[in-house]
């Protein structure tokens, strides 16, 4: 026969109510540090990186439409996005410099120092950048209609699906450039030097090749599909 237990005297159970909440007690601080971490200002728990904006000045040139920075030290800066149109950078050193989807609409390059510098989608219309040096840029999907080339050098540049009608490329070098799809109508291409280009699908009605070197002399608008 089993036999019943003895209830715990009111002593007892007073000193039992007490170890309760004295381990209560020791617990509580684990649990306000861990919410005081999630909440504690200054803090990002989500992961989310702050919002880039473009900057407003680069070694002492002010990043702005119109900005007059001839010969201005922009190698490697990071341009995306920005607005210079119109701005006069004759001499800049840009090498390397993203310039991704900036607007450089009748910005004035002459004799500017691009190579390696990230053009892909840049807004050039009108844009100069006669004598430059281009060199294993990315002109990617660039909208430089009307532009100017005159005497650059873009020698192994990626200039593949840029629109360029109308552009100047008098005496330009192009060799070992890509300007597969490349939309070059009526462009001008006198005297430049087009020796290992890669010009598939790219557009060259009414491009003036008169002593051009490598030119596509025999090029035919394709067929048009039905």
């Amino acid at each position: 026969m089993k036999l019943a237990q003895p209830l715990p005297s009111s002593a007892a159970r007073a000193h039992l109510a007490l170890a309760a909440v004295l381990l209560g007690s020791l617990a509580l601080p684990l649990g306000a540090q861990a919410e005081d971490a999630d909440t504690s200002p200054g803090i990002t728990l989500s992961g989310d990186e702050p919002e880039w904006s473009p900057p407003t000045q680069v070694n002492g040139c002010k990043i702005a439409p119109k900005t007059q920075c001839q010969g201005a030290d922009l190698r490697h800066a990071v341009l995306h996005d920005v607005d210079l149109t119109g701005a006069d950078l004759r001499g800049a050193q840009l090498a390397r410099a993203d310039l991704r989807h900036a607007n450089l609409t009748g910005a004035n390059l002459t004799g500017a120092n691009l190579d390696g510098a990230n053009l892909t989608m840049v807004f050039a219309a009108g844009a100069r950048f006669d004598n430059a040096s281009l060199r294993g840029a990315n002109l990617v999907f660039a909208r430089a209609s009307g532009s100017h080339f005159n005497g650059a050098d873009l020698t192994a540049a990626t200039v593949e699906k840029a629109w360029l009608n109308k552009a100047q490329f008098v005496g330009a070098k192009l060799t070992n450039a890509d300007l597969q799809e490349a939309k070059l109508n009526f462009a001008n291409f006198k005297g430049a030097d087009l020796q290992g280009t890669h010009i598939r699908f790219a557009l060259f009605q009414g491009a003036n090749m008169v002593d051009c070197t490598a030119c596509p002399t025999t090029w035919e608008h394709p067929p048009e599909l039905p």
